[in-house]
């Protein structure tokens, strides 16, 4: 699982190395807590970053390594999980966000845009803000609960696999290792006998 994670998450010079990343956190980047790949710090990572990338501001993958930094989970995965808000599906996200606050504000549904931009940001969220930013939390809260589950049954199913694998090579070697043994059917050589030593004489 381990493996796995670190072909997908970004590599750890880049991160400690980001321009914006390192001006904002510094040292702090190198704390080895943040770069640790258990269980329970990845769940954490998972959840944090599909919740900020929810969030409808720029700088998701700051908001996303300052809240690993709170919550001293991995920094990486919780970088990497910001990238499911991206410019081909930031669109839909928002757009779903937005009904989702109308729906349960009461409110009819009206004619939403978004830009990725800080114009938008400053004149186009004030006028959508109250459902847009409530469907947002709402469908936060939700990928973060279902990534936490989701890791976790994923990590849990992978040890127990790697674990029947472990336990099947024992066996096999133990089973190759014993296979020239006595227990295993194969007699024990005869005894040679001293041809020159003869027995007493009548």
């Amino acid at each position: 699982m381990r493996r796995l994670l670190r072909r997908m998450i970004p590599g750890t010079r880049a991160l400690r190395r980001h321009p914006v990343l390192h001006r904002i956190f510094g040292r702090t980047l190198f704390d080895p807590e943040l770069w640790h790949l258990g269980r329970s710090s990845v769940a954490r990572a998972v959840s944090l970053g599909l919740f900020m990338a929810w969030t409808p501001v720029p700088f998701q993958m700051v908001l996303a390594a300052g809240a690993a930094l709170v919550a001293r989970c991995n920094l990486p995965v919780a970088v990497a999980m910001v990238w499911a808000s991206n410019p081909v599906t930031v669109a839909p996200m928002f757009y779903a966000a937005h009904e989702l606050g109308a729906w349960i504000l009461d409110r009819p549904p009206g004619d939403f845009r978004i830009e990725v931009s800080l114009r938008w940001l400053f004149e186009g969220l004030g006028k959508v803000w109250e459902p847009l930013l409530l469907g947002c939390f709402m469908l936060g809260l939700a990928s973060a609960l279902l990534g936490q589950i989701l890791i976790r049954l994923v990590w849990r199913a992978h040890t127990m696999a790697s674990w029947r694998e472990r336990r099947i090579r024992r066996r096999r070697r133990r089973d190759s290792a014993g296979s020239g043994s006595p227990a295993a059917g194969i007699p024990p050589p005869a005894p040679v006998r001293n041809p020159g030593k003869r027995g007493p004489k009548l």
